[in-house]
């Protein structure tokens, strides 16, 4: 990046000496045009009748003045008469306006390149994300161990052992719970659609059974005609299964090497930064790594208050797979407001055809209730403000990782935006700091036509003063 934008500042450069150049050569040809124009009545005088008289004043042209300037350093060019410099014509604004747009053009198709190959590369970088945010998770226990005099290489194996072990284990109980009550939901589900069937029946909406046999007839015909799609579905899905699975074990070993060995690759990435900009990189580098930390505990935090509340109201009211709707609960509370929304409807759901409208209703009172606490109470008190996001940001950020990556990139948008603001407003004001203590601001100076402007108003400021 650094060196993309000192070729572009060079290329600049080279376009304004050559604009200069050029200038300097159309004043030389105006100038030589008034010269020729000007001869042309002297040399009709030199011409004239022998009546006439010779002792008549024969005006001389003008001998056209050398052109002094040096091509490097041109003023405005001498224009023609009755038209004014078209640098002075453009009004300030639309010349500001236009840098700026030629600006954002460009940071826009280096954004959409890079878009794209995040796009080609997306289960690396996935699969990396998801280790910065592991490796954020278990860093503190890294740090602990080695206070007790384990080195670090037994630190980093224990603690991304134990790590993985506990991940594995969770995910292991979530299909075995869901494996074992599965009969017995599929059970619950059937006699859930049959008193649907006969509130239905019941109902003032006038449904009679001939139009839900209609309904199940047709959905059973779609589902028949549709076996050859479902057939590619099912073999995308084993895609996408070796996918995922290959993802996970970038991301175990991204784990591992960035708990083993995360300040000296640090300390590798600061030297791809331009020397200049190395002090700011170095300081906005740690403060970016305590946001993601900070977020990453708040939110593991937050979503084991929300499962295991939601968990214990949805298990007295005597909802099958209590256990299993708590830890997709938990799992779903890493994507922001989207996850909460999905998993409390999936609650509903389940409430709905096994235990009727009215437990399905205070499910959706227990969910509510949590989740207006943790909105209110948990998220500010746990998360603080270091990694406060605005709520449209937020939603715009969910949205956009969606589009782009889908769930993973739904899961790792906010901390990533988090993280974004927190280096921005660091680099805001140690930019500010170095203004202050009168250091060099960092970049090229003005050139062409908005040097010799800034020049101008330099030097009325010192007149003034």
């Amino acid at each position: 990046m650094a060196k993309r934008a000192g070729w572009l500042g060079r290329l600049g450069n080279r376009l304004s000496r050559m604009e200069a150049r050029l200038q300097a050569r159309r004043a030389e040809v105006e100038a030589e045009s008034i010269g020729a124009a000007a001869t042309a009545p002297a040399t009709a005088a030199g011409t004239a009748p022998a009546g006439a008289d010779a002792g008549a004043h024969v005006p001389q042209a003008p001998a056209p003045a050398a052109h002094a300037e040096q091509p490097g350093h041109p003023p405005h060019p001498p224009t023609l008469r009755g038209r004014p410099d078209p640098v002075s014509v453009v009004p300030w604004g639309m010349r500001v306006a236009a840098e700026v747009s030629w600006r954002l053009l460009l940071l826009a198709g280096m954004l959409w390149v890079v878009m794209k190959v995040i796009s080609e590369v997306r289960l690396v970088v996935l699969a990396f994300a998801a280790a910065l945010l592991v490796t954020a998770l278990l860093q503190p226990f890294v740090v602990r161990l080695r206070r007790l005099g384990l080195p670090r290489g037994l630190a980093t194996a224990v603690t991304a052992i134990l790590g993985f072990v506990v991940i594995g284990l969770v995910g292991w109980f979530v299909v075995w719970q869901v494996m074992e009550n599965l009969d017995d939901l599929s059970a619950r589900v059937r006699d859930g659609i049959n008193e649907l069937k006969l509130w239905a029946l019941d109902s003032p909406f006038h449904v009679t059974e001939k139009q839900i046999n209609d309904i199940a007839k047709n959905l059973s015909e779609t589902i028949g005609t549709n076996t050859e799609q479902i057939t590619s579905a099912g073999l995308q899905g084993v895609t996408v299964l070796v996918e995922v699975l290959t993802g996970i074990l970038l991301a175990m070993f991204s784990t591992l090497f960035l708990l083993y060995d995360g300040k000296r690759i640090w300390t590798w990435v600061q030297g791809l930064v331009p020397a200049a900009a190395r002090p700011g990189v170095a300081g906005a580098g740690p403060r970016a790594w305590r946001t993601l930390t900070a977020y990453v505990r708040g939110t593991v935090l937050v979503a084991l208050i929300d499962a295991i509340f939601i968990g214990l109201g949805i298990y007295f009211l005597k909802v099958p797979m209590a256990v299993p709707l708590a830890v997709f609960i938990f799992l779903f509370a890493f994507i922001p407001l989207v996850g909460a929304v999905v998993s409390g409807a999936l609650a509903v759901v389940v409430a709905l055809v096994t235990q009727g409208p009215w437990t399905a209703l205070m499910v959706l009172a227990v969910v509510l209730a949590v989740q207006q606490i943790e909105g209110h109470v948990l998220q500010p008190f746990i998360l603080g403000r270091a990694v406060r996001v605005h709520p449209l940001a937020v939603v715009l950020s969910v949205a956009a990782g969606g589009m782009v990556a889908g769930i993973g990139g739904a899961v790792v948008a906010v901390p990533l935006v988090a993280v974004t603001n927190t280096v921005v407003v660091y680099l805001r004001a140690y930019s500010r700091d170095q203004l202050l203590h009168g250091a060099a601001a960092i970049g090229p100076g003005p050139h062409g036509s908005t040097a010799f402007e800034q020049a101008a108003r330099e030097a009325g400021r010192d007149q003034r003063a």
